[in-house]
C-alpha cells in the first residue's frame, strides 16, 4: 500500500493505492497544517480516520505534501507522527504543498500559484523549488486566498460598504453576531478555516460589480507582490495556478495577468488528481528498474 496525502490549512486529500491490485480508493481528513496543530491533534485525526486506520499496518510508503511543512522542523515534526501511526512504512516522505502544486502541473521550469484556503508562489527550476518570500500565513499574507477574500468581505460588511442586496444575501447566509465573529477568529483553533468559508460568497456572486471588483483587488495584489518578484523567471516559464480560488476566479485572474503582460498556462483545481497520476508513473519507473 502507498498513501499520497495533500493537505492544506482546511482539508487533507489522501489516497491509497493498492500496488497489487492496482486499486486506488480516496479519504479525506480535516487539514493537518503543523503550525496550526499540534502533534496530538494531528496523529489523532489520521488515527480517528477509519479507512486510514484499518491500513496503518500494511502501507509501506507515504507521500506526504502540506501547508506548513515548508521548514526542516515541521518536516519532521510531520514525519515522526506518520512514522508513529505507520509503522511498517520504509519510506516517509514529507514536503511542503507547493511541491505538490508543482508535481500537480508540470515537471518542467515554471512559475507556480496557489489560491486555495491560503495562498503562496514558488519558481520550479525543473528539480528544486526556489521562493523569493516567506510564507507568513493568513495575518500577514496570503493575498486572494479564501481567507484573504474572507477578511476583505467582512471588512466591507462591518463597515457598511457592501451594496445592500450584497448584505441582505450575506446576513442570511451566515451568521453574524459581531461577538461570534470575534471568538471565531480570535478563540478558534482554525481561524484561516473560518475566514475561508465566506469565500463561497464570492464565488456564488461573482458576477457583482463590487464583487468583481474586490477579487480584482486581491488577484491584484497577489501578483504583485508574489508573480512580480519573478521578473527574471516569469519571461521564459509558463504559469500555472492550482487551488479551488484560482479554479474559480481564473478568468478575473486571467484578466488581470493580462495588465502586467503575462498569462496563465493552466488552473487545476485539485491537484491531488493530478499528482497522483505523475507519482504513480514515477513508482512505477522505480519498479521497472529494479526488475
Amino acid at each position: 500500500m502507498i498513501l499520497f496525502a495533500d493537505s492544506g490549512s482546511s482539508k487533507c486529500d489522501w489516497v491509497i493505492y493498492d500496488n497489487i491490485t492496482n486499486e486506488l480508493s480516496r479519504t479525506r481528513t480535516k487539514g493537518l497544517n503543523p503550525n496550526i496543530l499540534k502533534g496530538k491533534k494531528i496523529a489523532d485525526l489520521i488515527r480517528n480516520n477509519n479507512e486510514l486506520f484499518a491500513i496503518r499496518n500494511i502501507v509501506e510508503k507515504v507521500y506526504f505534501y502540506g501547508a506548513g511543512c515548508g521548514t526542516i522542523k515541521n518536516q519532521e515534526k510531520v514525519a515522526e507522527i506518520l512514522n508513529l501511526t505507520f509503522q511498517n512504512a520504509i519510506t516517509i516522505n514529507v514536503k511542503e504543498d507547493l511541491m505538490a502544486a508543482v508535481l500537480a502541473t508540470t515537471n518542467e521550469p515554471a512559475i507556480i500559484c496557489i489560491l486555495g484556503t491560503g495562498s503562496n508562489c514558488c519558481y520550479y527550476d525543473g528539480e528544486n523549488i526556489q521562493t523569493k518570500t516567506p510564507s507568513l500565513g493568513y495575518v500577514l499574507m496570503d493575498e486572494a486566498s479564501g481567507n484573504y477574500f474572507g477578511k476583505e468581505l467582512l471588512r466591507s460588511y462591518y463597515y457598511n460598504q457592501l451594496p445592500n442586496e450584497l448584505r441582505v444575501s450575506l446576513e442570511q447566509s451566515y451568521k453574524l453576531n459581531p461577538q461570534k465573529v470575534l471568538d471565531k477568529i480570535y478563540n478558534s483553533k482554525y481561524p484561516n478555516k473560518y475566514l475561508a468559508n465566506f469565500a463561497r460568497f464570492l464565488i456564488y456572486n461573482i458576477e457583482h460589480p463590487y464583487i468583481v471588483s474586490m477579487i480584482r483587488n486581491g488577484i491584484n495584489a497577489f501578483i504583485e507582490n508574489h508573480i512580480m518578484p519573478y521578473a527574471n523567471e516569469y519571461k521564459n516559464v509558463p504559469i500555472h495556478f492550482v487551488g479551488s480560488i484560482a479554479y474559480h476566479t481564473q478568468k478575473i485572474i486571467n484578466e488581470e495577468l493580462e495588465k502586467f503582460g503575462l498569462s496563465a498556462n493552466s488552473f487545476v483545481r485539485r491537484p491531488v488528481e493530478n499528482l497522483i497520476d505523475n507519482m504513480l508513473q514515477l513508482e512505477n519507473t522505480i519498479i521497472e528498474k529494479s526488475k
